[in-house]
């Protein structure tokens, strides 16, 4: 199963509409997660030879950095369609804090 079709099924049981505008956003994340394991291939600090002190980013990190910045947000949107989907169920993280908010009330 290639990564659009994973992507795809995650958002499975939203309507057709709604799949259809997301498609173009699937597209992007499968890209951009294309384009960041090619540039972690590359070096993301570059070292003077003659003082290895003197270090700095280089463009490939740069790179890196905004891509997943982006790709970060794409996928926040995606993931929220995907929890709207199990609307009136708390998540763990919800759940956690319901217990030690009540832990904290006794």
């Amino acid at each position: 199963m290639d990564r659009k079709a994973e992507i795809n099924k995650a958002i499975n049981g939203t309507s057709n509409e709604l799949k259809a505008v997301l498609s173009p956003l699937i597209d992007e994340v499968v890209f951009i997660e294309g384009n960041l394991e090619e540039l972690k291939k590359l070096p993301f600090i570059a070292v003077n030879p003659n003082n290895p002190q003197q270090q700095r980013y280089t463009v490939a990190y740069k790179q890196y950095k905004e891509l997943f910045q982006q790709y970060t947000g794409a996928v926040k949107i995606l993931l929220g369609v995907v929890d709207d989907k199990t609307e009136g169920k708390d998540s763990p993280l919800q759940q956690y804090f319901k217990r030690r908010l009540d832990e904290l009330e006794a």
